[in-house]
C-alpha cells in the first residue's frame, strides 16, 4: 500500500522539538539506541555511474551534510558498485568488515543483498535503504514517491498527447531495471495513467538501466511496429530516454514523439530545451541526500526523538513490514517550468543549460 509522505508534519515536528530544546533526547531508557559522539563513520554505498546524479549530487551532499551535523568530526566511506551487485555486495561486506557505524545502502540487487544486510545487522551496524528498497531487516527507508513518479511520467504523457488521445495510439515503455524495485512502481504508476486511455503495444525492462540496452530494444521495436506508428514513449529516466532518442533519430525520425525521462540530468534539461525530450521528472536531491545524512547521524547517536521524526512514513519490503520511511515529493519538469525546478534549486544555471548549441532554444523560452 502506497504511503504519502508529510514532509512538512516532519519539518515542523524537528522544529518544535529544537524549540523545547529536546533535539538531542533519546527516549525512555527501554528503547533509547546506543549512543555515539560526532565521531561517526557513515558507509555509503551507491549503485551505478551511468546516471550522473550519485556521483554529482548524492554523495558530496551527504558528505557535507554529515560534516555539518558532526562539527567536521564525521567521515563518509563511499563506494560505488558500477552496476555490479557482486561488486556492491563486496563493497558492504568491507564496510561491515572495517566496522562503520551506520550504512547508507542504494541497492543495485535488492534481493540480493540481502545476506550483507542480515550481517550488518547481526554486526550492530544500522542499514537505512537510500533511493532503492533493500530486502532484509533494514533500519529505514528514504526515496521519492516513486509510483508518484510515473504517473507524473504517465499523465504528462497523456497531456502531450493532447485531447485527441485515444486507445489506437501506440505508446512503447522503456522500463528500469529488473532488479531494481523502484522500476516496478514507476511502471505501476505509469500504467495506471495509461491503461485504457492508450494502446501500450510493447513493454521492455532495461537491464542495469543502460541507455545502450534501451537503444537496442526501440530500434527492435522501430523494425517490428514501424518508426511512424509510435505514438509516444515512456521512458523511466533520462539516461534511457537519450538512448531512445537515438534509436528513433537512427531510423530517420525527424519530428520525435513525445518522450519521458526521470532525473533532471543536464543533457535531458538541454534535450527538453529543444524540444527533442518532451519532459522529464524533477526529484530534489538536496532534500533527500540531506535528510539521509541526517537520518544516518541521529540513528547511530541515538537521538531517537528526532530519528522518529524524520521517518513519519510506512512502508513494506518483500520481507519487513512497517519500516520506518520518509518519502519525498516530486514533480514534472517540462520546458516552461525549468526555471522553477532546477534552476531555483540551484541544481543548474541558465549559463549550464544554455551553452552556444542551446542559445537560440533557450532565448525562446525565456531562459537568458
Amino acid at each position: 500500500m502506497r504511503r504519502i509522505a508529510i514532509s512538512v508534519a516532519a519539518s515542523t515536528m524537528i522544529l518544535s522539538l529544537a524549540g523545547c530544546g529536546v533535539l538531542d533526547a533519546t527516549g525512555d531508557g527501554a528503547s533509547a539506541s546506543p549512543t555515539k559522539g560526532d565521531d561517526v563513520t557513515v558507509g555509503l554505498l551507491l549503485p551505478e555511474k551511468a546516471n550522473t546524479r550519485y556521483d554529482k549530487f548524492d554523495y558530496p551532499i551527504i558528505k557535507a551534510k554529515v560534516s555539518e551535523l558532526t562539527r567536521k568530526k564525521g567521515t563518509v566511506r563511499y563506494a560505488n558498485a558500477d552496476a555490479d551487485a557482486a561488486r556492491q555486495a563486496g563493497q558492504m561486506q568491507t564496510m561491515i568488515d572495517d566496522k562503520v557505524d551506520v550504512i547508507l545502502l542504494d541497492a543495485v540487487d535488492s534481493h540480493g543483498i540481502v545476506g550483507e544486510v542480515k550481517k550488518a545487522k547481526e554486526a550492530g551496524i544500522p542499514v537505512i535503504a537510500y533511493d532503492r528498497l533493500a530486502e532484509g531487516p533494514i533500519d529505514a527507508y528514504i526515496s521519492f514517491d516513486n509510483e508518484l513518479v510515473g504517473e507524473v511520467q504517465g499523465r504528462t504523457l497523456l497531456e502531450a498527447l493532447g485531447s485527441g488521445v485515444d486507445t489506437s495510439d501506440k505508446v512503447v515503455m522503456v522500463n528500469g531495471s529488473p532488479t531494481d524495485p523502484n522500476a516496478k512502481q514507476f511502471k505501476q504508476g505509469a500504467v495506471s495513467e495509461l491503461n485504457g486511455k492508450v494502446d501500450i503495444a510493447k513493454s521492455y525492462d532495461t537491464p542495469d538501466w543502460k541507455p545502450e540496452n534501451a537503444q537496442a530494444y526501440m530500434t527492435k521495436v522501430i523494425a517490428e511496429i514501424g518508426k511512424d506508428n509510435i505514438a509516444a514513449v515512456y521512458a523511466a529516466n533520462d539516461g534511457m530516454a537519450g538512448g531512445v532518442i537515438k534509436a528513433l533519430t537512427a531510423a530517420g525520425v525527424t519530428k520525435l514523439p513525445p518522450i519521458t525521462g526521470q532525473d533532471a540530468e543536464l543533457d535531458a534539461v538541454q534535450r527538453i530545451v529543444a524540444g527533442e525530450q518532451f519532459m522529464s521528472v524533477y526529484k530534489s536531491y538536496p532534500d533527500e541526500a540531506q535528510a539521509a545524512a541526517q537520518m544516518a547521524v541521529t540513528k547511530v547517536q541515538g537521538k531517537d526523538i528526532q530519528f522518529d521524526a524524520l521517518t513519519q512514513d510506512r512502508v513494506d519490503s518483500p520481507t519487513d513490514k512497517d519500516i520506518p520511511s520518509r518519502l519525498v515529493q516530486v514533480s514534472a519538469l517540462t520546458r516552461g517550468k525549468i526555471k522553477d525546478t532546477v534552476i531555483a534549486d540551484g541544481i543548474y544555471s541558465v549559463g549550464d543549460i544554455c551553452t552556444a548549441k542551446y542559445k537560440a532554444a533557450c532565448a525562446s523560452i525565456g531562459l537568458k
